[in-house]
């Protein structure tokens, strides 16, 4: 049996990576993007919620990223 990990793996980098205010937050409080600031809003969550859906669904569905472990 052989586990299909591209998914999973995408799934949780994409999450670390688009947490708002870890590298970016847009929109940000002052400005319309600022990077590292380590604050974050509930627009500021929307924004990287469907940026994250779109990213995952263009890696996963469209181009079909797979890693099978044997």
């Amino acid at each position: 049996m052989s586990a299909d990990w591209g998914p999973v793996i995408v799934a949780v980098g994409l999450f670390i990576l688009l947490s708002p205010g870890l590298l970016f937050q847009l929109p940000a409080r002052t400005r319309v993007i600022e990077f590292g600031n380590m604050y974050t809003s509930g627009i500021a969550i929307l924004v990287h919620a469907v940026i994250y859906f779109c990213i995952i669904t263009i890696l996963i569905v469209a181009i079909g990223i797979h890693i099978h472990v044997h």
